[in-house]
């Protein structure tokens, strides 16, 4: 079986998050940002996996376009958190390289199905 670059990232990305969230509840006592992260930060790799099973390339394209949303509201919380000190600065700033390396995947993958939908 192939390895999808995307799914694998994304999902790797989603286990990091649900770990660092834990950590910002359990010692920092910071629920409503870190519930917002784990929303976001695991929504990436859901639509990955739902624009995999899309209907369509115009279903995979909405469904990518989803997911490169959510990666941008889980680099604005992780940011936050950051620039708030909720967040140790050294594993925020991995997240940081992590979401940034998987908006420019999806970034490409969207620009290739783009110009596909465009030349059909």
């Amino acid at each position: 079986m192939k390895q999808n670059i995307i799914q694998e990232k994304s999902y790797q990305f989603a286990i990091k998050i649900v770990h660092a969230c834990k950590e910002l509840q359990t010692e920092n006592k910071e629920y409503i940002l870190s519930k917002q992260l784990l929303r976001s930060g695991t929504s990436i790799g859901a639509n990955i996996e739902e624009a995999i099973g899309g209907q369509s390339r115009k279903d995979f394209y909405a469904k990518l376009t989803i997911s490169y949303k959510e990666a941008r509201e889980s680099k604005y919380w992780i940011r936050l958190l950051i620039d708030t000190k909720q967040m140790d600065s050294v594993k925020g700033n991995e997240l940081l390289e992590n979401i940034e390396e998987i908006l420019r995947i999806i970034g490409s993958i969207q620009k290739t199905i783009n110009s596909e939908l465009q030349n059909s």
